[in-house]
């Protein structure tokens, strides 16, 4: 038992650090946040890990790109809205690429989508401006899914699940 913790925290931690480089280091600025694929790891982790673990790796990961690339304003709402995100996948199937999975690729669009819309309005006390992120944030979430069906195509013939 205690061995499968520290095993569980130690690819939790792997995750985190794909998140942070996916999300920090390989990104587009956009409007007044960036554009990244980060999130295709924080979906893979949800799929992988169990709830806990992976709601750590999304949060901090994606906590860690932004106050370490600049965007501490970001951070809190990355924080909340990346472990959000985790809530829509499940781990229990076979497989990665499963029908829940695919779906929950749409509420974790409107999730991200949503929720920065409205941290920004919030902190800018602005509901018109805001609107110009929403492209930004739609297409941060249709490549990170792009990213995580192929990396969850691959991990399946891998039968990666079977090894955790």
């Amino acid at each position: 038992m205690k061995n499968k913790k520290i095993r569980l925290m130690c690819i939790s931690g792997v995750f985190v650090a794909l998140i942070f480089i996916f999300t920090a280091y390989i990104h587009v600025p956009v409007h007044t946040g960036y554009t990244h694929i980060g999130d295709g790891f924080i979906y893979l982790a949800a799929c992988l890990l169990p709830l806990e673990y992976s709601i750590f790796a999304g949060a901090c990961g994606a906590l860690l790109a932004d106050l370490l690339s600049g965007y501490v304003l970001w951070a809190p709402a990355s924080a909340i809205i990346k472990a959000i995100t985790v809530l829509f996948f499940s781990r229990n199937s076979k497989k990665i690429i499963c029908k829940r999975n695919l779906m929950a690729l749409i509420p974790s669009l409107f999730t991200c989508t949503g929720g920065y819309y409205l941290y920004e309005a919030i902190i800018t006390q602005n509901f018109y401006s805001p609107l110009f992120g929403i492209l930004g944030n739609v297409i941060q979430s249709t490549l990170s899914s792009v990213l995580f069906i192929i990396m969850g195509f691959y991990l399946d013939k891998l039968k990666i699940k079977d090894q955790l």
